[in-house]
């Protein structure tokens, strides 16, 4: 009998980071998500404001110069699920799978697939970018930060029962670097498995002749100031359109 750390079977759950300043991007992916689905996976926010009134996220931050800043780590946050992103597979009671995703997303297809493709024998799923941003800002002005494994962690499938990931404990996720969480300090290599590029295509940055299952816009979503023309803002736009309609 496999054991429930190395089954790919059990309860299936998705969680979309929220930022109060990034609303219409939060929509665009679980719209463009949720319409896509064709079984009746729970897709949720991750509110750091819940989170806190939990007791889950007690991480100290601050404001500097305008910018939300991560104490711990000594850096400025983009967002504000950042870290809290590395409590899914808590979240997720340990069980099943549990994809986390950036909020600046759009979903061309059915997230069902991207369960079937996960190794049961890995601790998380991820592709394995090398991203080595030039610019020193993205998004609303935000600092682009460099660090290992960068933008790996911007879509991941938990393997929620998977015992090495037992050491991502509320503890850990409120008292260690962001740095750390972000090139996944908890995992053996081995432990981290790969996805195909199109899981998590980063518009200006990936091949073009990528055909993406999920377009990440990494750099800012086509309402901000700059990116209004980037690769896929028309489906993007089309998807917002259509919510609000």
């Amino acid at each position: 009998m496999v054991s429930s750390g190395h089954s790919n079977s059990g309860p299936k759950s998705v969680w979309i980071g929220f930022d109060p300043r990034e609303t219409d991007a939060f929509v665009v992916t679980r719209t463009s998500l949720i319409r896509r689905l064709t079984l009746p996976i729970p897709v949720r926010g991750l509110v750091l404001s819940a989170l806190r009134q939990r007791g889950l996220y007690t991480r100290p931050t601050s404001r500097r110069d305008g910018r939300l800043w991560d104490d711990i780590s000594e850096a400025p946050m983009a967002t504000e699920f950042a870290v809290s992103r590395f409590l899914v597979p808590l979240l997720a009671g340990h069980i099943g799978w549990a994809v986390f995703m950036d909020c600046d997303m759009l979903v061309r297809t059915n997230v069902d697939r991207m369960f079937r493709l996960c190794d049961p024998s890995k601790a998380v799923m991820v592709v394995k970018h090398d991203h080595q941003p030039t610019g020193d800002t993205k998004m609303d002005g935000q600092v682009q930060t460099r660090y290992a494994r960068k933008n790996w962690s911007s879509v991941m499938a938990f393997n929620c029962g998977h015992p090495a990931n037992k050491a991502l404990t509320v503890e850990m996720v409120n008292s260690l670097p962001g740095r750390d969480l972000h090139r996944f300090c908890w995992l053996k290599d081995e432990e981290i498995g790969e996805l195909d590029q199109s899981w998590n295509y980063l518009v200006g940055h990936s091949n073009p002749e990528i055909e993406p299952d999920i377009v990440h816009f990494t750099d800012g979503v086509p309402s901000m100031a700059g990116y209004e023309d980037a690769e896929y803002a028309d489906e993007w736009r089309e998807v917002l359109t259509r919510w609000a309609a």
